[in-house]
């Protein structure tokens, strides 16, 4: 589902997800140069627990952050020629190692992520202090109805907002 977010709403976003995500989650963030997946990241990763400043992996593909919640892996996929290239640096030990692995620029290895991740579209929208949001749940309805709902971008809480607005009106 999409949304119209400005940045302190994306923040929101960003903890809500810190604090769903589990155990072996994936998250995809997809979205052109300057359009928040970094900001996102950095929000998360502080709400995660994680204490050290969130750096830009850009150069090594992947941080890893062990001092939140759970091990935090921040990958940035910008440079990478190929996607093959991910599974030498132990992609698939890291997606299955028991932590979060939050993937920038996942557009480019779409084939090589898991069955079930989250993934997060960030594109511009036409005020320069907001962005269009679209989450969804690959790969599992039914996770994706918690997500939405536990971020606020679900029906039931489209819903819930028009009634209680009708409540008021």
């Amino acid at each position: 589902m999409e949304k119209i977010l400005n940045f302190s709403e994306i923040d929101t976003l960003a903890k809500k997800i810190a604090n769903y995500a589990s155990e072996n989650t994936v998250i995809a963030l997809i979205g052109d140069l300057g359009t928040g997946k970094t900001t996102f990241t950095k929000t998360f990763a502080k709400e995660f627990g994680v204490k050290e400043n969130l750096k830009s992996p850009t150069f090594n593909y992947v941080l890893e952050y062990l001092t939140g919640r759970l091990p935090l892996y921040h990958f940035d996929m910008y440079r990478l020629c190929n996607s093959e290239e991910i599974y030498e640096i132990g992609y698939e030990d890291y997606i299955n190692n028991g932590g979060v692995a939050l993937i920038e620029w996942a557009d480019i290895i779409l084939d090589d992520l898991p069955k079930e991740y989250i993934r997060i579209d960030f594109s511009y929208s036409t005020k320069d202090d907001e962005r269009k949001v679209n989450i969804k749940y690959i790969g599992n309805s039914k996770k994706e109805e918690e997500l939405l709902n536990y971020v606020g971008f679900g029906n039931w809480y489209i819903y819930k907002n028009l009634y209680l607005f009708y409540i008021w009106w």
